[in-house]
């Protein structure tokens, strides 16, 4: 019997992207009006995990406010922002390897190559970690359309 609830989960995960009130203002991934929920992107570098940011530590980028643990992180990307956001705004990596948009879990990332790259769960992450030279290879030629009208 063929399986095919992998891909009914990915159909579903699209879906939720959209109704957990996730948004593509920018193209960058906010959750409650923020670049990726308020977490870091610097601490993924210099800590090796994910860190909550604060809102004494913020700034406007890409028409999304991100949020930084400490100055000195908001210092460093507001310097460098190319060096430190996440790769696709911070969208699911596996699904922008489909060609489509899905929210994004702080816990679910993996740095590559220097670059941060987000999933939308540490299962989504596990599947995408199962290629990840071709996922980021598929994901960088839809990833200019994926929000196309």
């Amino acid at each position: 019997m063929k399986r095919t609830h992998g891909w009914r989960a990915a159909i579903l995960m699209v879906g939720l992207a959209w109704s957990l009130g996730a948004t593509a203002d920018g193209r960058i991934f906010t959750r409650d009006g923020l670049a990726i929920g308020g977490t870091d992107p610097v601490a993924y570098f210099t800590e090796g995990r994910p860190v909550a940011g604060s809102p004494e530590h913020q700034l406007e980028w890409q028409d999304a406010t991100w949020q930084f643990a400490s100055a000195e992180h908001r210092d460093r990307f507001q310097a460098a922002p190319e060096t430190y956001a996440p790769e696709y705004g911070g969208w699911c990596a596996w699904a922008a390897a489909r060609g489509e948009a899905a929210s994004t879990v702080p816990e679910a990332w993996k740095i590559v190559d220097d670059k941060l790259y987000l999933n939308y769960s540490r299962f989504i992450q596990w599947r995408w970690e199962r290629d990840i030279p071709g996922h980021i290879e598929a994901a960088d030629s839809h990833w200019p359309n994926i929000f196309a009208p």
